[in-house]
């Protein structure tokens, strides 16, 4: 992504120092800060608490903690992997990732187990790139469609998104957003509606963030309002990232996507999930997809810049009140209009997408 005159990924690998940076996402939109991985601890930490977030982003990021462990003990792969596992439930992508990593590492002599470690996270933020990228071409062509059928009675395309899909959620572009980079770019006049993606605000605080810097015109609004706007034809298409979708075509993403998906069938606009090859779950149906539930902290308070600049947080619930916080909700397949890959766009379900695994 482009910070002022400078193009920055998410994370990345800096040669001179032999660690790992990334953006510290839990500080934006008010701080940009780098911070530095050095050891698996920080690796789990950045990805529990979602200074990296994003399916992609946490799966180049939980193989480059596996570098960072190795790097200090090449005997402890499997404690290694065991740990990075446990700090995310939902997203496939780290689990993919990792299989990854240690199916070329187990054959690999112990000596040699860290550089091949992080020869192959280097593969992998880079394969991912060029995913995104053609992710946002696939996807970019449905857009250009939808303005070329709408031009003549709207003066832009009206995009509703959740939650946060682009280059924040993944080593640079995104998904769901990096399909609006490359429509915009072909000439489409895109507008963005983000939800502000209660109860973490990533919309808010990352897509807005994100859609301000690219220089996409956008505008904020509360999670229930989506409905409201679909009723009054000011969404032409929904695009959403996913966490993790079945070989049916059902889309886990973050909670609130299946109400968009509802309001979006009930009012005919169509909705999209753009996401990589290895954020489907081809082994496993949408019941065995585990839900996180989230610290309560979450929903009870909520954090932000006081008047005087100083960064704050503060309790909005009673005390006493019981709080659940699911993290994540899952849309059927009969609800998605299309899942845009790396390869194309396909139907979402086990017919059209069993096509991606030969």
């Amino acid at each position: 992504m482009l910070i002022g005159d400078q193009n920055i990924q998410s994370i990345w690998y800096d040669l001179e120092t032999d660690a790992v940076n990334i953006i510290d996402q839990t500080r934006l939109p008010h701080e940009f800060e780098i911070i530095t991985l050095k050891t698996l601890h920080d690796a789990c930490h950045a990805i529990t608490t979602m200074q990296v977030r994003g399916a992609p982003l946490i799966g180049v990021t939980a193989a480059y903690g596996l570098y960072l462990a190795l790097r200090k003990d090449p005997a402890v792969l499997e404690q290694a992997i065991k740990e990075l596992l446990a700090t995310r439930t939902t997203a496939v992508n780290l689990r993919w990732a990792l299989q990854r990593t240690e199916q070329v590492l187990i054959p690999t002599a112990l000596r040699q187990r860290a550089a091949k470690a992080l020869e192959t996270a280097q593969l992998l933020e880079k394969e991912d790139i060029a995913i995104c990228q053609s992710i946002g071409e696939h996807g970019a062509t449905i857009l250009k469609a939808l303005w070329k059928e709408k031009q003549s009675s709207k003066s832009v395309l009206n995009v509703l998104t959740h939650c946060n899909a682009g280059a924040l959620a993944t080593v640079d572009w995104g998904t769901a957003l990096a399909v609006v980079y490359k429509a915009a770019a072909a000439g489409v006049p895109v507008h963005v509606w983000v939800d502000e993606t209660r109860p973490r605000n990533q919309g808010a605080a990352l897509t807005c963030w994100e859609l301000g810097k690219y220089g996409v015109p956008h505008t904020l609004i509360v999670d229930n309002a989506g409905g409201h706007l679909m009723q009054r034809g000011d969404i032409d298409v929904v695009l959403v990232g996913s966490d993790r979708t079945t070989l049916d075509g059902d889309v886990c993403n973050k909670i609130g996507t299946y109400l968009k998906a509802l309001a979006a069938s009930d009012n005919d606009v169509p909705f999209y999930a753009a996401l990589p090859i290895s954020s489907i779950d081809f082994s496993a149906g949408s019941d065995a997809i585990p839900i996180e539930q989230r610290g309560v902290e979450e929903v009870s308070c909520i954090a932000g810049i006081d008047e005087s600049g100083l960064f704050r947080q503060v309790r909005i619930a009673p005390c006493d009140v019981r709080i659940s916080n699911y993290g994540f909700d899952i849309t059927p397949a009969r609800l998605v209009t299309g899942i845009i890959t790396e390869q194309g766009v396909f139907e979402a379900n086990r017919d059209s997408l069993q096509k991606l695994l030969g």
